[in-house]
């Protein structure tokens, strides 16, 4: 039978497997490197919505607990972009690519022309999307719509298991002041393998 635990016990229990257990779906859904069994990492949560519901005075809103699992809102509430969403243009062939590189030389001086360097890769193309931290912690999920405005999408962000309710501040350098807010954009897309399964 498993020792009772006191409030400080458990507060300081709950912590460390919220930890624990962000650290292992960073692991898996970001670094495709799990070190633990899905067994292991079932028990670890188990033991997670346990405490909590025990000492519900514990429960955060970025406790892996509170990862949605249920079905998606069909309904959305409309948000208004505080900058707004643009389109970025494509360049079709090498031509239009050239042209971009000029308007963009045009802009610089000599010297900042000699720093230019390019990285490509490949264009994903998905649902583009605005994820705002307010002191580390999840609180809006949006997308562009028509670049102004867009729709809450929280709820469905938050059944992603690779978009972290808490962001990993504590590995920000110390030389940076730690944001009271961050908005974060990119692009929502599902792989085709998902799609098969």
């Amino acid at each position: 039978m498993a020792k009772k635990l006191s409030k400080e016990e458990a507060k300081k229990r709950i912590e460390k497997l919220r930890k624990e257990i962000e650290r292992h779906d960073y692991l898996y859904y970001v670094l495709n490197r799990p070190e633990i069994s899905d067994a292991a990492y079932d028990s670890l949560k188990r033991e997670l919505i346990e405490l909590e519901k025990q000492f519900p005075e514990f429960v955060t809103p970025d406790s892996p607990t509170q990862r949605v699992g249920g079905p998606p809102l069909e309904k959305f509430e409309k948000v208004t972009h505080k900058v707004p969403m643009l389109t970025l243009n494509d360049a079709m062939d090498e031509e239009e690519l050239r042209e971009w590189e000029e308007r963009i030389k045009r802009l610089l001086s000599p010297s900042e022309i000699k720093k230019l360097d390019y990285f490509a890769e490949l264009k994903m193309d998905g649902l583009a999307m605005s994820l705002i931290y307010r002191d580390g912690i999840l609180v809006k999920g949006a997308t562009r719509g028509d670049g102004y405005t867009g729709e809450d999408v929280t709820q469905n962000v938050k059944t992603i298991r690779a978009i972290p309710l808490r962001l990993r501040l504590e590995n920000l350098p110390k030389k940076y002041k730690r944001p009271r807010e961050i908005e974060i954009r990119g692009e929502v897309y599902m792989s085709k393998k998902l799609l098969r399964s």
